[in-house]
């Protein structure tokens, strides 16, 4: 049988159902599937160490890397049963510099590998113990200066029933199979002129590197066909959307509504506002985002946006993602809007059957209100627009794309804003491709102070209390957030977990046990009994939630313990402190979230991060809080930290960030890669905007099933 690269891996030697079975958990099917499960990171086993400098290390650091030792075995292993179903293999090994002690843990067979007088390489962490360098379990390798080992040795993600030894093996297959099956879709000169290798090259070095070079190469290659790819795509997609079209707002002006605004718009609400009648005049669908922090006004540019399409016969549509938030957007624009005799519309879940059906048929008449706002109640069957113009999306982090993209689509063309305080890294990945248009809030009104953030350990809680208590003192609330509902018990450590992460740094060292909401709530209430202290968390129930918020609210609680199901819709001008446990738990969008539930009112508004955490990523996480109150700031760390999220959809699912589906691209330190991606896809589509070329047919292949199963999803 002739493997080709959608052979299924039940093809390949030794893998029948349950190795199968095994591979479907990790996504992987075919031949092609294989050669794409790149290594989450490499062991550097090129570096040799002898046994002697593996006992300097042991004596003077305090935290040991694993090393390579080729070495000799000096006698047979011993195996003893230590304890009823545990087995110790020993044996000594020796270099010319000294002699060590190896152990493995229930593994009696490999007493049949190691003989008197072979020779291993061996690659594990050292350790001193009875005076002596020890192995544990070390992996092996059966040594000879006739053949070379791998220098570097890849470690894949697995799934259960999976070991990295049969990953290994079955990838070298599957590149034997690619070096003759897999074509280049990006021709040779353009490679030469751009400095890129072949893909060839790259996926036999991102799997089987000779040395560091020829892998830093290599993701040099894959990292350009993600940006390359992912900018042919983008293209192409927004050519489809812009042929849908968008109706046109000719009567854009809005001075009948500002005049009956309380309050005079920033310069940077004006120039939001410009930029929507701009886009709203073009037959293109509008595909903007309006980015501001709390408080910076962007209800009122959506009030301004959805007042142009009322006013030209449209009807528009403001989606929130909570009752609470979507309630507060109702009772405001309907009382700015009933100034000008228009009526807006509410639909939540929460509503009697018969309401929903009422304003679902007003919604589908010609005579029926202009303006709605809802949850996701808007997305359902049996929600019909008569003629949606315009979609507005707000606290746009907490919707799926695909989410926003569903009642986008109850409209063939229609204009999109979407509004967020924290743009998410895949929403501002879109904004650096030009895909999305992006109006900037970064004036806040009159009198707004910036919230004071800090970041302290568990040395603090003494004080930490005090200030809280301090707070109610001074007539304010306090928010403190946790990141868990109820305790939990702690996950066992994987272990097939690999710790020789040179080349890829393990970014998940230990960190400290989680915080929950409802213990920590009956913990506080004893530390502070003179403080009236409650807890909200998403599995209570909506009635038992809005009693403890509305106690909140009218002051009758100091203190609210939460989830993060406060993160947004809550507005308390009278809380001043939010203080969040774990805070090395939370996504840098999230925590500017939180940050802004505070900072509402006149007094002067702290956000006090508590962490033990000692990784060095959370703490540049929680450093940048501290630094900045710039939502895009944060948003823009966000995506260098984590990642852009999938900009197409595998069977229609997206995530809103992670890198994963561009593992390359996020680990690439050299702009000039992405710019000359960039550059090299628009050339191409000036060139041949549809791809229809005969040179382009593996593009346009490759293109079309990036973005077919994701049209009208990007937001």
């Amino acid at each position: 049988m002739t493997l080709t690269l959608t052979s299924p891996v039940t093809a390949l030697r030794g893998v029948g159902a349950q190795k199968a079975a095994a591979l479907a958990k990790a996504g992987i099917y075919t031949i092609m599937d294989l050669v794409r499960h790149y290594p989450r990171a490499y062991q550097n086993r090129s570096d040799i160490i002898s046994v002697a400098e593996a006992a300097l290390i042991c004596r003077t650091q305090e935290s040991v890397p694993p090393a390579a030792f080729i070495l000799t075995v000096a006698g047979e292993p011993k195996v003893s049963m230590i304890r009823r179903g545990m087995t110790l293999l020993k044996f000594k090994a020796f270099d010319e510099s000294g002699m060590l002690e190896v152990t493995y843990f229930n593994q009696p067979f490999l007493k049949d590998v190691f003989h008197t007088g072979g020779v291993f390489r061996f690659f594990g962490r050292p350790a001193l113990g009875a005076g002596r360098v020890q192995l544990n379990s070390p992996i092996h390798e059966l040594y000879s200066p006739e053949i070379p080992l791998p220098p570097i040795v890849p470690v894949y993600p697995l799934s259960q029933g999976l070991s990295q030894k049969l990953m290994q093996s079955l990838v070298r297959e599957a590149l034997k199979v690619a070096a003759t099956e897999l074509f280049d879709h990006i021709p040779r000169p353009l490679l030469e002129e751009k400095g890129i290798c072949t893909l060839s090259y790259a996926l036999r070095n991102i799997h089987l590197p000779n040395d560091t070079d020829a892998l830093e190469t290599a993701k040099k290659r894959l990292a350009f066909d993600e940006m390359f790819l992912l900018s042919l795509a983008m293209s192409s997609q927004k050519k489809k959307r812009e042929a849908d079209g968008a109706p046109i707002f000719s009567d854009r002006d809005v001075s009948p509504l500002l005049s009956c605004m309380p309050f005079e718009l920033t310069g940077a609400q004006k120039r939001a506002v410009s930029d929507i009648s701009s886009d709203v005049a073009k037959t293109t669908p509008m595909c903007r985002i309006l980015c501001g922090d709390v408080g910076s006004g962007k209800t009122a540019v959506a009030a301004a946006a959805l007042y142009m399409a009322a006013k030209n016969g449209y009807q528009a549509a403001l989606m929130a993602p909570t009752e609470i938030l979507a309630k507060q957007h109702y009772a405001d624009l309907t009382e700015l809007f009933g100034k000008l005799r228009m009526n807006v519309a509410l639909l939540c879940g929460s509503m009697t059957a018969a309401n929903k059906k009422k304003v679902r048929e007003s919604l589908a008449s010609k005579d029926g209100p202009k303006i709605v706002v809802g949850t996701h109640a808007l997305l359902s069957d049996g929600v019909d627009f008569y003629n949606l113009g315009l979609v507005i999306t707000d606290e746009q982090h907490r919707f799926g794309v695909n989410q926003r993209a569903a009642l986008k689509g109850k409209s063939k063309g229609c204009h999109s804003l979407v509004m967020s305080a924290t743009p998410i890294p895949r929403t501002l990945s879109l904004v650096m491709f030009g895909d999305l248009d992006v109006s900037r809030l970064d004036e806040m009104p009159p009198g707004r102070q910036k919230v004071g953030t800090f970041c302290v350990d568990e040395s603090y809680r003494a004080r930490l209390l005090g200030f809280i208590r301090k707070q109610r003192d001074e007539g304010h609330r306090t928010y403190i957030v946790c990141p868990a509902i109820e305790e939990a018990p702690k996950k066992a450590e994987d272990p097939e977990e690999m710790a020789n992460l040179l080349l890829i740094p393990d970014l998940y060292d230990s960190e400290p046990p989680l915080k929950a909401a409802v213990q920590y709530a009956e913990e506080l209430s004893k530390t502070l009994p003179d403080l009236r202290i409650g807890f909200i968390h998403g599995k209570l129930k909506a009635p038992e939630k809005d009693r403890v918020m509305e106690a909140f609210v009218k002051g009758e609680l100091d203190v609210l313990v939460s989830t993060t199901v406060i993160e947004v819709g809550v507005n308390v001008p009278e809380a001043t402190l939010m203080v969040v446990e774990n805070a090395e738990r939370f996504g840098l969008s999230q925590l500017h979230q939180l940050r802004g539930r505070v900072g509402r009112g006149r007094a002067k508004s702290y956000c006090i991060l508590v962490s033990d955490s000692k990784n060095e990523v959370s703490k540049r996480r929680l450093d940048i809080m501290c630094k900045t109150n710039d939502g895009f700031k944060v948003a823009e760390e966000d995506l260098r930290l984590r990642g852009p999220g999938d900009f197409f959809a595998k069977g229609g699912e997206f995530r809103q960030h992670g890198g994963i589906e561009m593992p390359f691209s996020s680990s690439i330190s050299d702009t000039s890669v992405a710019e000359a991606a960039v550059e090299t896809a628009l050339a191409i589509i000036k060139e041949d905007p549809d791809l229809s070329s005969p040179r382009h047919a593996l593009l346009s292949h490759i293109v079309s099933s990036m973005y077919e199963s994701s049209k009208d999803t990007i937001s």
